[in-house]
């Protein structure tokens, strides 16, 4: 899988624009059912708002972005939000701004930077982190060699778990590329580890950003 960036939490932020107050709520989601799940709810709890403007990116490389404007001229308010996510890199999450009418006009440019700026308001309350590929060892060994293998962890693996029985059950999380290292380095701590299963899957590692500025592509 290709890394991407995702939202830690749901999180919600303000601002007040030309007396228009903009509400940003934003939630992690994995399908299209959650996301209209969650902009349903926040539709009920603010249903006296003027505009409720969903988007939402979904999937890996950010295969599905969708995108409406609740009333607001087309093209000013979901949409470039939408597209906002997607040219960071930023997938399965979903976003909803609500506006409170105050009276002024924004036109085309300020909706957009209104929108987008409370969007990316929003993102910076839940935090981000980088969605990649990790795998994962067990291995079977007796309590002496868990300890020299708590002394052995370094950039190649990582102890995740352990299971404390009659014998210990380490789970050993690295990159897919280093699997031989990580079970070479393993094996030379414990010699009498013995491999019992891996697997692989996504891992989120949070980044350390704060502000209302995305970081850098990653």
């Amino acid at each position: 899988m290709r890394p991407y960036l995702t939202v830690l939490k749901a999180a919600q932020a303000e601002q007040t624009i030309e007396r228009s107050r903009f509400i940003g709520h934003v939630c992690p989601a994995k399908t299209v059912a959650e996301c209209e799940a969650f902009f349903e709810c926040i539709r009920k709890e603010h249903r006296q708002a003027t505009h409720n403007v969903p988007a939402y990116v979904l999937g890996e490389g950010c295969r599905l972005q969708w995108a409406g404007d609740d009333g607001e001229p087309r093209g000013t308010s979901g949409a470039p939000v939408a597209h906002m996510l997607a040219g960071e890199g930023i997938s399965d999450v979903c976003i909803m701004v609500t506006r409170y009418f105050g009276g002024i006009k924004l036109g085309t440019g300020g909706l957009v930077r209104a929108y987008t700026g409370t969007a990316k308001l929003a993102l910076a309350a839940a935090g981000l982190g980088k969605v990649s590929e990790k795998l994962v060892l067990s291995f079977e060994m007796d309590y002496a060699g868990y300890h020299r293998l708590e002394a052995t962890a370094d950039a190649a693996f990582a102890i995740e778990s352990a299971e404390f029985a009659g014998a210990v059950t380490a789970a050993v999380a690295c990159g897919p590329g280093q699997r031989d290292k990580a079970q070479r380095q393993v094996l030379a701590a414990v010699p009498r580890a013995r491999l019992i299963s891996e697997w692989t899957g996504p891992t989120t590692t949070p980044l350390a950003w704060e502000g209302t500025i995305l970081p850098p592509r990653r």
